[in-house]
This record gives C-alpha cells, structure tokens and sequence, in this order.
C-alpha cells in the first residue's frame, strides 16, 4: 500500500483555477469573491488563473482589464474553444502554488469550502480532494432540475461500474489537488471534454495517488454549457478511459 503523504496542516499557498467559455455575466461576480477571500486569508502565495476557452463575449478582455489592476489575477488563453478539459489542464499545469483548486466560473460552492477539501486531504495524507454533492443531499442549497439530478446520479452508477473508481460525485467542479499530484495526473489527460474530471481520477488511481471526497455547500446556477449531446458523449468516453487504462496509455505523461 502506498503510504500517506505528508502536506503542512496549514493553507499557504494556493492557485485558483477557473475555466471560462462565454463567462461575461457570471465571471466578474465570482472573481469578486475570490479575491476577496483571498486577501483576507493569511496566504504566503496566492494566484487566480482564468482560462479563456476561445470566448466570443468579452470574457478574456474583461479578465485582462482586470489583470492590470490586480496583481493576483492571470489571464491564459486557449487556442479556439478546446473544451473544458483542455481549459482546466491548462490551468492546472500552469499553477504555480502548492495546491491547486479548480472551481467553475459560477462559483457554485462558496470559495471558502477550499479549506474543508485542504483540510480532508492532510488528515487522510491524500493528494487530491473532490468536492461532493451526493454525500449529504443537505449540503446542496439550490437543487438542479429533476431531469438533471436524475441524470447526474444515473451516469455516476454507470461511471462506478465502468471505471471501478469508488466516488458518487465525479462531476462537481471544485476539485483541489496538490501541486505534484496535479502534474503527475494532468500531464497524462488526454481528454479535451467534460469527462476529464472521471479521466483524471482514473490515472490518479492508476499512479497510486489517493483522492478523498468531501462534501461541500453547493447551489445551482442556471447557464450550464454542457448540452444533451455531451452528456451523452460522456457515457462513451468512459469507455475510452477503462480502454485507455487497459493498454497503458497512462503510464507516461503526453503533456
């Protein structure tokens, strides 16, 4: 059995990462709460990352405006719109701290739920914490839709049966990892998609590197991106991972 790793109690250095694809009303809202938080934290590092995935809004020029005027903040830029996989990695690979958190663009758990997962994660000496909707229903303050909810949780008993990972909630995007955890895993995701976050956990499982799931506050907002053709995409490529887990595409980085 690997042994736990050893990570300081204390937060000290954290990247934020948030993907964003036509972002412009819910963006400026949500950077105003991080940073926010952030400075009222006793941080030794601290950065917000936004990853413009090819945005026709205004969104990346909104960002850069604001980059200029705020120290913490960072702007990269996709080449086109190459899906939220290809977004967070670029993130996650470019994040200088010692953790690493990557939150959707609507901020639907509260930014302070990061010490909860950072927390989890030391005590249980795990590399990566993955917040969770599904382990107490109480948690969540705004619901999705019924057709949703029902979707969600039928694709993650087709997720545990396909990929064997042990977790209910794969899809909740607010994820924390620790920044060698992060390099060994998101140097070897192939997938551009929605599926990457299922990807992900799968080659961490593979390396050994233990995950801890943790449930947080969470409240719906309306604006999802992810449309009934991708939902459906999903299911096929959790094919593709156990396939690609098979023949060992994850034994070497691709990044």
């Amino acid at each position: 059995m690997r042994p736990k790793l050893n990570y300081n109690r204390q937060l000290r250095s954290l990247s934020i990462v948030i993907p964003a694809y036509n972002e412009i009303r819910r963006l400026p809202l949500t950077l105003d709460r991080i940073l926010e938080w952030l400075q009222g934290q006793q941080l030794e590092f601290c950065e917000v990352l936004v990853v413009d995935d090819g945005s026709r809004d205004g969104t990346a020029a909104m960002v850069e405006k604001r980059a200029k005027e705020q120290s913490l903040l960072r702007l990269l830029r996709n080449p086109g719109n190459r899906g939220k996989g290809y977004a967070v990695r670029s993130g996650m690979l470019a994040a200088k701290g010692e953790w690493v958190l990557f939150t959707d663009a609507d901020l639907s758990t509260p930014i302070e739920e990061v010490a909860t997962l950072h927390l989890r994660a030391v005590e249980g000496g795990a590399g990566i914490a993955i917040g969770s909707r599904a382990l107490d229903p109480g948690t969540v303050e705004v619901h999705q839709s019924g057709f949703r909810e029902w979707s969600g949780r039928f694709f993650n008993l087709v997720m545990r049966l396909v990929t064997g990972l042990p977790f209910r909630d794969t899809q909740c995007g607010f994820k924390l990892y620790a920044a060698r955890a992060a390099r060994e895993v998101f140097t070897r995701q192939r997938l551009d998609g929605f599926s990457f976050d299922v990807e992900d956990l799968f080659i961490a499982r593979k390396l050994g590197i233990a995950a801890v799931e943790v449930p947080v506050r969470w409240r719906n907002v309306e604006g999802t991106k992810v449309s009934a053709w991708n939902g459906l995409r999903s299911f096929w490529d959790l094919v593709r991972i156990r396939s690609m887990g098979a023949r060992g595409l994850y034994g070497k980085p691709v990044a």
